[in-house]
């Protein structure tokens, strides 16, 4: 991944793509070419030097069944958003600017392990159900439905696991802007609902020395 200085991503940032509720592409290399599937995963800190993502895909996926050549890579995406040249102050004062993308993402790379054990399986299905449910009013739970039901469902499903061996991560959330310029980012996002890529680049504010 190519990352300037001044938007490489923070320990925190990594951690938030990390554990905030979210989907992934898995991408692996196979005989058969490059396989990518967009997955929920749980993040698991104690699994393996580095932690793990963990997920689960359909059976008749036939990813999981092909092997993986080399590394496996899990590509997760932060907020995103478009930035106009006329949010900036600087448009005003000599008009050099163009429009930009703003975003934040991690690229995760690891070996791919496959769980099909259904034990392995009920464990992860209900910590992704739980890690999702947790701003619910009334969560549901696995265990609302018929047993005999979710049994099934497992059987339907196979468990993938990335053991991480490394982390390329990247924030570029306007910190190469002035002070005036980010104010503008800033309200602008704002302006257009996009209040989580706003409060993104707020975060990323560079701070006086």
């Amino acid at each position: 991944m190519y990352v300037p200085a001044h938007f490489a991503a923070v320990p925190a940032t990594v951690q938030d793509l990390l554990t905030r509720p979210r989907a992934a592409n898995l991408v692996t290399m196979t005989p058969h070419g490059l396989l990518a599937t967009l997955l929920p995963f749980v993040y698991d800190p104690d699994s393996g030097e580095h932690g793990s993502l963990q997920g689960h895909v359909a059976r008749n996926n036939t990813q999981w069944s092909q092997p993986a050549a080399g590394d496996a890579l899990a590509i997760i995406q932060g907020a995103d958003a478009y930035v106009s040249p006329s949010w900036y102050a600087s448009k005003a004062e000599h008009g050099r600017v163009v429009p930009t993308w703003n975003y934040t993402t991690a690229h995760v790379y690891g070996r791919l392990v496959i769980h099909d054990d259904p034990e392995w399986l009920d464990r992860q299905v209900r910590r992704l159900t739980g890690l999702h449910e947790a701003g619910f009013a009334h969560p549901w739970s696995v265990d609302d439905a018929p047993g005999r039901y979710i049994a099934g469902q497992l059987r339907a499903i196979v468990g993938v696991e990335l053991v991480i061996t490394r982390i390329e991560a990247k924030a570029k959330l306007s910190q190469n802007r002035s002070e005036a310029d980010i104010d503008g980012v800033v309200a602008g996002l704002h302006a257009r609902g996009q209040s989580e890529a706003a409060a993104d680049v707020q975060q990323a504010r560079p701070r006086p020395n």
